[in-house]
């Protein structure tokens, strides 16, 4: 909106700031963060008086989860809030990559709010059926997916560490593109389930990504890279700006001991966001190493299920694998920085394949 105001009334000055990518996404951060600040304290205050017992809190998880039991959820509504009045704000909402990210993520975070009040509503940590779940988070990604093909025409899938050419998928790319959008969104909801978890990973996400679209966006930078150029896509690094600004203000409400959950609600529209991003940007195999933890998360829980129906018995102690490391005897607050150490050194990871083409 205000890059409209901008760009339609020819400001001159300080308000010509508004024009640049690099101003756009710092106030994207900033005023995220603000509003999630400000919004907290009243929202959290209202969902614990909605919610009456809060999150239902598994009996067969650890034993020391039990203590969490009437704290809040769907904290997401906070962070979606907050991100979505950033990007109107801020982004250039003539860009079709903004309503296809934005469909993804008000899409997802619908999903997960149904979610989240069903477990609410019925005291079971249960909540919809997972083929629904699927069914719509699969429709929505692949609209989405039509949205960004219709607008770029490219359906090449770029593969890191090789200069070589692309691997043309053709058709078979929108589901490529959706199962990678709904695939990350349901690998950040199943790491949500630790205080801040989740929750960092995902700043960490974004900041990697805010540079990826930046430089996709620009031609001279992704030919001097040789990574393929999407001319738009630079307008997302906002976005990813509102994602930080949003995230930081929630995990001032959800470090340790939170004050509230973000739910599937936040968990798998951030998800949804990431992947969208990535599917954007063409790094949806780097969208695999930086966020190498929420694969390795999901994968544990496949790993897990897989083996236990066919032998009867558990390869990790828990699943998904933050469980696993708590069953061991490590303390909360352990496993969620060495998990936040593990994805800062794997987006640092992800970027590299930048240059190492």
């Amino acid at each position: 909106m205000l890059y409209w105001l901008a760009e339609t009334l020819d400001f001159a000055g300080v308000f010509n700031l508004i024009r640049y990518l690099s101003f756009r996404a710092g106030a994207a951060i900033f005023t995220a963060l603000l509003i999630g600040l400000v919004i907290g304290p009243k929202f959290i205050g209202w969902l614990r008086v909605r919610q009456g017992k809060g999150q239902p809190i598994r009996d067969d998880g650890p034993q020391t989860h039990l203590a969490k039991r009437g704290t809040p959820t769907m904290g997401g509504l906070m962070i979606l809030t907050s991100m979505v009045i950033s990007v109107l704000l801020w982004m250039d909402l003539s860009s079709t990559y903004v309503w296809a990210c934005l469909f993804v993520t008000l899409g997802f975070g619908a999903i997960g709010f149904l979610d989240d009040y069903d477990k609410v509503t019925k005291a079971s940590h249960k909540g919809l059926s997972g083929k629904m779940r699927l069914l719509f988070e699969f429709l929505i990604a692949g609209f989405a997916a039509w949205m960004i093909v219709n607008q770029h025409g490219n359906t090449a899938l770029y593969v890191p560490f090789y200069n070589g050419p692309a691997i043309e998928l053709g058709p078979f790319y929108f589901c490529f593109a959706a199962f990678v959008i709904v695939a990350f969104g349901n690998a950040v909801n199943l790491t949500d389930g630790l205080d801040g978890l989740a929750t960092m990973p995902v700043i960490i996400a974004s900041l990697a990504f805010m540079l990826i679209v930046y430089l996709v966006g620009r031609a001279d930078f992704a030919a001097y890279l040789g990574i393929p150029h999407v001319p738009g896509a630079g307008n997302l690094t906002i976005l990813c700006g509102a994602i930080i600004g949003s995230g930081l203000a929630f995990l001032w409400f959800n470090a340790p001991p939170a004050a509230v959950f973000m739910g599937d609600t936040g968990s798998l529209a951030l998800g949804g966001t990431i992947g969208v991003i990535a599917v954007t940007a063409h790094h949806e195999i780097v969208l695999g190493i930086i966020g190498g933890l929420f694969v390795v998360e999901a994968l544990s829980v496949i790993i897990q299920v897989f083996f236990y129906k066919r032998t009867g018995k558990r390869v990790f102690k828990m699943a998904p694998i933050h469980h696993h490391f708590e069953q061991l005897g490590w303390a909360e607050p352990t496993v969620v920085i060495r998990f936040w150490i593990i994805a800062f050194v794997l987006a640092l990871a992800g970027l590299a394949t930048l240059k190492l083409r």
